[in-house]
């Protein structure tokens, strides 16, 4: 039997309104390393998005080696598989990778292909190992798949969904040939899969990916014991099955997630199939706040800010404040009133919501709208208010995968090493 542990999507480096998390990501990492102890884990699997940036500092950098020398330190039985997310440069994540691999930390960022051309499974297939070595398990350790990683499907309808899904067929075939009887057999993604429930964050960044981009729980082989899968912030099963999980991301990444719990999920391997699973939640250390819990008249938001606390000698843990205010047309100053209401209180402004009273024109009764920045709007948001406005229309499906397939051609042509 293995405990294992799974994880994503950390984002390392990552600013959250321009405030720095370092101090939120170590908070989780000392909790983690904490965790591995108390539950005695053999297999710790991180699938995708270490770190916020395909560039990341020297600062991020040290924050998850230092994690990776100290769970190897406390626990040297730990086997640590970490695969690359859409988000990181996979060959600057595989870089130490000869280093690693004498840790039994495995770090797989990109798929290599034969001296005939063919994909080269083995390379992304790694052993799991129990406390006397000896091998319990396998891992399809599959990181994010760009164009050119999965193979060709002629005249497939959905080139992605077809290729992916016989990238994972190869990659199950070969495990096979080569695992011995009464060895499971678990997979790692980084993908978007059909029907996947996405929260604010993933809506404004990553469905480009969806759409026509994403893959169906029949991808993953009925045999695979468990399917680790990153990339998608909310934790959540997938085709209503158990064993096909999002474990969500350990750090809030919008205001919409202020009661949302964050996790980590951890169960028993065995040769028949998991057993024990359960989720663990992540200890939030700086807290998200809605000021009023619904949007309000600016004295009505004034007042309330004026309730709040006053500032504490750590500043660290001030919460994240999103301020919600209704109004009825253009209000000048108002960054700078709400500012000056917070002054000296233990709060860190984040975002102001601004939203407005206006007539629908069908009753004249008065209805909200939002009042969405500029720098909040992605080019699909562009387009598809710009073919509105021109033909009264929304953007036909067709056009649609058009536009997405060149947002995420350019994508892979600025990440691409």
């Amino acid at each position: 039997m293995l405990r294992i542990l799974h994880t994503a999507d950390w984002h390392i480096g990552q600013l959250f309104y321009e405030y720095d998390r370092t101090y939120e990501h170590r908070q989780f990492l000392n909790w983690l390393i904490k965790t591995l102890s108390q539950e005695q884990i053999d297999v710790l699997l991180i699938s995708g998005d270490v770190f916020d940036l395909s560039n990341p500092s020297a600062a991020s950098i040290r924050i998850f080696y230092s994690f990776l020398s100290k769970a190897a330190t406390l626990n040297p039985d730990l086997q640590i598989i970490v695969t690359a997310g859409n988000h990181d440069s996979a060959s600057r994540l595989e870089a130490p990778k000869p280093f690693l691999e004498s840790s039994n930390i495995h770090i797989i960022g990109l798929v290599e292909r034969d001296e005939n051309g063919a994909i080269d499974y083995k390379k992304i297939l790694i052993p799991l190992k129990d406390k006397k070595g000896t091998v319990q398990a396998w891992c399809i350790a599959a990181p994010f798949l760009r164009m050119g990683d999965y193979p060709v499907i002629p005249d497939a309808d959905n080139p992605y969904a077809a290729g992916v899904t016989a990238f994972y067929e190869g990659a199950y075939r070969q495990v096979s040939a080569q695992k011995q009887a009464g060895q499971a057999i678990i997979a790692m993604g980084h993908l978007h899969t059909r029907q996947a429930e996405v929260g604010d964050i993933d809506k404004m960044e990553r469905l480009i990916m969806g759409g026509a981009e994403c893959i169906s729980a029949s991808a993953f082989d009925d045999a695979i014991a468990y399917v680790a899968l990153g990339h998608i912030h909310k934790a959540q099963r997938i085709g209503g099955k158990e064993h096909i999980r999002y474990c969500g991301s350990p750090l809030p990444m919008s205001f919409s997630e202020v009661h949302y719990k964050h996790q980590v999920i951890v169960f028993d391997l065995k040769s028949e199939g998991i057993e024990h699973l359960k989720t663990i939640e992540i200890p939030v250390s700086v807290p998200l706040q809605h000021i009023p819990a619904v949007h309000s008249s600016l004295a009505a938001v004034l007042d309330a800010l004026a309730q709040l606390p006053m500032a504490e000698a750590d500043a660290t843990t001030a919460p994240y404040l999103e301020v919600r205010v209704l109004l009825n047309g253009p209000e000048p100053g108002l960054r700078h009133k709400i500012e000056t209401a917070i002054t000296g209180k233990h709060v860190r402004l984040a975002k102001i919501d601004v939203r407005y009273k206006t007539a629908s024109p069908e009753s004249g009764a008065p209805a909200i709208v939002n009042a969405a920045p500029l720098s909040d709007l992605k080019p699909l948001d562009v387009f598809s208010r710009v073919y509105l406005t021109k033909y009264n229309n929304p953007v036909p499906e067709a056009l649609l995968q058009l536009f997405q397939q060149a947002i995420r051609e350019v994508n892979e042509s600025e990440a691409a090493p």
